[in-house]
This record gives C-alpha cells, sequence and structure tokens, in this order.
C-alpha cells in the first residue's frame, strides 16, 4: 500500500473490519499487508510490441526489455499464472511482420513460470484475424472461464463492432468496442453455475461510458453485478492507472508497459489473492498498488 487512497479503497469493499473502530481498521490493513497469498497472478497490459520507431510517447521496441524485468519479477514471486490484458502487439505492414512480431514476443513470454492467459485487444486484431491471432498464442477460444485456489476467473473478448462482426484485418474504429449478446448469454450463465468468488479480466474499460470503455459496458455491469459473486475487474487500453468502485465491483485500469523510453517508464503488477478475500495489487515502477477487499 503507498498511499491513502489505497487505504481508502481497502476500507471500502473490507468486510473484515469492526464498524467504528480505526484502531481495529489498521490492525487488518497491517494484517493485509504481510498476508501470505492463496494464489499469485502476474499482470501485464499494452506491450504493443512492434519492431518500428517511436510514436509519440509509444516506445514499441523497448518492450523485450521492459518484459524481461516482469518476468524476473514474476520468477521470484513464483506467480501462479500470469494474464496479458490486450494490445500484446501493436499494427504491421504486412501479415507476415505481425506474425513474426507474435512469434517474438510471445516465445519471450513464455519464459513466465506457470500458465498464461492473454485478453484479446483491438492492435492484436488490427492487422491479423482473430483465428490467426489465437493461433500464434497456441489458444483456441478468445472468451473464457477458468477456477484456480477456489475463486473463479473469466477472460472476456469485447473486439466486436455493435452489428456484432468481430475485429478482424482493420475492420473497426477502436471506439466501437461490444461485448456481444451471445457473449452476454455466455457470462450470466457461466457466473451463475461458478462457485466461490469470480475476478473478470477485458482489455476495453468497463467502468465509464467513454472512448477507452466498451460501448455497451452498462449491460455488462448488469450482468456482473446480477451474480453477486465479482469481486474485481482487470482492465487496460486507456494506458493510465486508475480505480473505479461500482456497485461493490473494483474496476482496476492498469498502466500500459509500452509507455515511455527507459527503465523508469515501465510498468506490471503482481495480484495477490489473500485468505479471506481480499485483493493485494503489487504495483511496479509506474504502476499503482492497490488493497481492497
Amino acid at each position: 500500500m503507498t498511499d491513502s487512497f489505497t487505504r481508502r479503497a481497502f476500507l471500502r469493499g473490507s468486510t473484515l473490519l469492526l464498524a467504528g473502530s480505526a484502531l481495529s481498521g489498521q490492525c487488518v490493513l497491517a494484517e493485509v499487508a504481510t498476508a501470505t497469498p492463496k494464489l499469485r497472478i502476474g499482470l501485464i497490459t499494452d506491450l504493443h510490441y512492434a519492431d518500428k520507431p517511436p510514436a509519440g510517447t509509444r516506445f514499441y521496441r523497448e518492450t523485450p526489455g521492459k518484459l524481461d524485468k516482469a518476468i524476473d519479477q514474476f520468477s521470484r514471486d513464483k506467480v501462479d499464472f500470469t494474464v496479458e490484458l490486450g494490445d500484446l502487439v501493436d499494427a504491421a505492414k504486412s501479415v507476415e511482420d505481425e506474425t513474426g512480431y507474435l512469434k517474438t514476443i510471445n516465445t519471450q513470454l513464455a519464459k513466465i513460470p506457470g500458465d498464461r492467459h492473454y485478453v484479446l485487444g483491438n492492435h492484436c486484431v488490427q492487422t491479423l484475424t482473430k483465428e490467426e491471432f489465437l493461433a500464434g498464442i497456441e489458444r483456441e477460444k478468445s472468451h473464457y472461464s477458468f477456477d484456480a485456489a477456489g475463486w473463479h476467473f473469466v477472460v472476456l473478448d469485447a473486439c466486436f463492432n455493435s452489428d456484432g462482426e468481430p475485429y478482424g484485418r482493420n475492420n473497426f474504429t477502436w471506439t466501437d468496442a461490444n461485448v456481444p449478446a451471445s457473449q452476454l448469454q455466455w457470462l450470466e450463465a457461466d457466473l451463475k453455475k461458478s462457485e466461490g468468488k469470480a475476478i473478470v479480466f477485458v482489455h476495453q474499460r468497463l467502468d465509464a461510458a467513454k472512448q477507452h470503455c466498451v460501448k455497451n459496458a452498462e449491460g455488462v455491469r448488469k450482468v456482473l453485478e446480477g451474480s453477486g459473486e465479482v469481486a474485481a475487474v482487470f482492465q487496460g487500453h486507456s494506458h493510465q492507472n486508475d480505480l473505479q468502485d461500482i456497485a461493490g465491483i473494483h474496476y482496476c485500469t492498469l498502466a500500459a508497459m509500452v509507455e515511455g523510453s527507459g527503465e523508469k517508464k515501465n510498468a506490471y503488477a503482481r495480484l495477490d489473492v489473500l485468505p479471506g478475500g481480499a485483493l493485494r495489487v503489487e504495483g511496479f515502477v509506474r504502476q499503482k498498488a492497490y488493497t481492497f477487499g
């Protein structure tokens, strides 16, 4: 925990604190800060790897060096699995070049211990189709769920146009991101049959009606809230740290790895799932740290 905002985030969501007791609150915060996690998860987002010159604040060729730092950290921490929250690669001039970018960065990602999970980002399918991207990361589906340590985890794919057409080959406007009706139906059914609390991973944001957000975010949030089981959503896309609490669900937006030049401009995180249900985000470099229940 790094600042007063972290403390407020925990106090809002925690069910562990005794009402009206500042001393007990401080004790719980101290306990959470040192608790041994049930599960450790590596989190990275918006790597935008590409073998091309910088554009604005995005330094594409520096991503492998930054990723090495995250790999070292996750290896020391012995994470159980890692989630890449989208925009793993940036657009290339050709499918052949893009496939090469994807192979290079995914080979490096394979050095991280444990399993890996990939969230589809809009830049992942600006040059490639979804099928080509999934083949490159050796995965079959762009949305699915899995269980670990008594928790349920959901990977969503919001890379669809308003008409339901999937993104691919630059056939989209990036501000038109949607979770289609069929996926929403799947999500509702999946959460109903899940056991234990849930965490959702998505690229485009679900916590506001802005250009970086899913257009039908309100409908998605309704499903998440209706389940009564979702503790948090982790997302990327807007490249900046943010944390919102909507109807008891924490929406944590992570900073982008690609932004800025040099080691001091890196960003990655470790998510610790703690006994009792609290979540602790340990941020590295530009990534903020949070703790919430």
